[in-house]
């Protein structure tokens, strides 16, 4: 038996893009009301206005750096009071920059991956949490990685944020134990996003060699794992899910098919 979505407030970070955007249509189809965050504010306008326009889903809008701790704050304690009452918490926001080792690498490529990955999951999950204790329930799914399991060449500081993740959400979960509020991660291999355009700094010939010959996954292959852990009993609690493409087996074991 499954526990509906309908009507259920999900707050979903970097819902401007990739995976955020597809866990946006796919609550949107399923009833949920949508606060949508990230930084491009005209992203989040058309997106709105989409789901708005196919699914009638109530959207709330509200352009958002999780870097930025005071920004963060404000805008969940300024949140409208019928958008007030958090249900789910999609810590979707996130990103990768470089493919360099650690000697070679821009200093400031980490700090932007500590920022977003590890503080920004912080920042967000600090200021909706209690509210979710408060009312004795809630769910936070962090978004982390098969690099949170598994080192690459060249993937240090960026494996490194998603280890932080991975133990965030343990120790979230171990933190929430005596009360009814949820945790999960989901951690997926390759996913065909803009993530690697971000990562290479808008090389599109360099990005697409990542997924060159293989069938990767899809952001909505997220969404679709993102909402079947939401809507579980509320007895039930998924704590972690790694999720691959098939011809995939870690995070340097890909089978390529050309």
């Amino acid at each position: 038996m499954s526990d509906s979505i309908k009507n259920r407030i999900v707050l979903i970070t970097g819902a401007s893009a990739g995976i955020g955007r597809a866990c946006a249509e796919t609550f949107a189809r399923e009833g949920a009301q949508l606060i949508l965050t990230a930084r491009r504010a005209d992203r989040l306008k058309v997106l709105s206005e989409d789901l708005m326009k196919r699914y009638a889903a109530r959207c709330h809008s509200v352009p958002l750096d999780v870097t930025n701790r005071a920004a963060v704050e404000t805008a969940i304690a300024n949140l409208p009071e019928e958008w007030a009452a958090i249900d789910i918490l999609i810590n979707n926001a996130g990103l990768a920059r470089g493919l360099d080792k650690l000697h070679e690498a821009s200093p400031d490529d980490w700090e932007e991956m500590i920022d977003t990955n590890i503080k920004g999951l912080l920042y967000v999950s600090r200021a909706v949490v209690p509210g979710m204790v408060g009312r004795n329930r809630g769910h936070i799914i962090n978004l982390g990685s098969i690099a949170g399991h598994e080192v690459y060449p060249g993937g240090n500081v960026y494996c490194a944020t998603k280890h932080a993740v991975r133990a965030l959400s343990k120790g979230l979960m171990i933190d929430l134990v005596d009360t009814p509020v949820r945790v999960s991660s989901v951690d997926p291999g390759l996913v065909e996003t803009e993530f690697s355009i971000v990562r290479f700094r808008g090389n599109e010939t360099r990005a697409k060699k990542v997924y060159e010959n293989i069938k990767a996954l899809k952001p909505e292959d997220i969404a679709e794992t993102i909402l079947f852990i939401a809507t579980r009993p509320p007895h039930v609690n998924i704590g972690e899910v790694i999720i691959f493409p098939t011809h995939q087996a870690g995070a340097t074991f890909v089978h390529r098919s050309g």
